[in-house]
């Protein structure tokens, strides 16, 4: 697992550190349960940048609940900083995917990544709509399993719109999911019976996984009408539980992720038509 917060991240707070003291050093990082790595090889001139790493040293950076932990340790060591001192560390841990509440300045949880690249955002006229979904997707999978399975199937009705929207395509509001879905999915020749062309886009392999993603659509779209939210129950499903909301958000993420980066490839076999 890649570490949470980068070594570069680290090495800014252990560049402030000589602003604090040994004492407060320590005290925040073994509050937290983090004691200092005597094994440790690294040598500084100053004694408290020297503290400061050494209990670094001692935090597992890939795993959250440690990281979580270490962070409120530092936190609390430059709470008193000036701002001018603390905004390269707040800017670096930003870049680790790592976010502050604009009114209080304290730290929150660790901001989401997504699992699409920059360059397939940015493609789209407003990606806005589809990180809100993500944001939503992301803050239930572990926590509510209903409200998950219902945001993975307007990921996928939302992605599917937006494909639509940006190649022109029409669509009405009575369409269903699985509708939506596969237009989309030929608009951008990937039907499996669109895949004829030589190379990988039409290999055998190529096909049974573009079948199997309109499987993905429909079966989300059946596990959220079973399960998920946007109905009005009369009583709460039974038995359902994370690993349910991680296979519909793992499979939601699949089938968006085929769209939009087939949507912002130039070389992608749908543009054959357009040119």
């Amino acid at each position: 697992m890649p570490d949470l917060v980068s070594k570069g991240t680290r090495g800014r707070f252990r560049d402030l550190a000589t602003d604090s003291t040994v004492n407060v050093i320590a005290t925040a990082f073994q509050d937290e349960g983090f004691a200092p790595n005597y094994e440790s090889t690294y040598v500084d001139s100053s004694v408290r940048r020297q503290t400061a790493q050494h209990h670094m040293e001692s935090v597992n950076w890939a795993d959250e609940e440690q990281v979580a932990r270490a962070l409120r340790a530092i936190e609390r060591i430059i709470e008193d900083f000036d701002q001018q001192y603390t905004s390269k560390f707040w800017t670096a841990l930003e870049h680790d995917g790592y976010r502050r509440d604009p009114d209080t300045k304290r730290l929150l949880l660790r901001a989401p990544r997504s699992p699409f690249a920059d360059e397939t955002l940015s493609n789209l006229t407003d990606p806005s709509v589809i990180k809100s979904y993500l944001d939503r997707l992301h803050g239930a999978v572990d926590t509510d399993p209903e409200l998950a399975i219902g945001s993975a199937k307007e990921l996928i009705e939302s992605t599917a719109k937006v494909v639509l929207n940006q190649l022109g395509v029409t669509f009405t509001k009575d369409d269903t999911l699985v509708q939506l879905a596969t237009r989309a999915q030929e608009s951008l020749r990937l039907h499996p019976k669109q895949a004829k062309t030589d190379g990988p886009d039409g290999s055998t392999g190529i096909k049974s996984i573009l079948g199997g993603a309109l499987g993905i659509a429909t079966g989300v779209a059946e596990l959220r009408n079973a399960y998920g939210t946007g109905h009005g129950r009369d009583r709460r499903p039974k038995g359902l539980g994370p690993r349910h909301a991680h296979l519909a958000a793992n499979a939601a993420f699949l089938w968006c992720q085929l769209m939009l980066d087939t949507l912002a490839d130039p070389k992608a076999p749908w543009r054959r038509n357009t040119e």
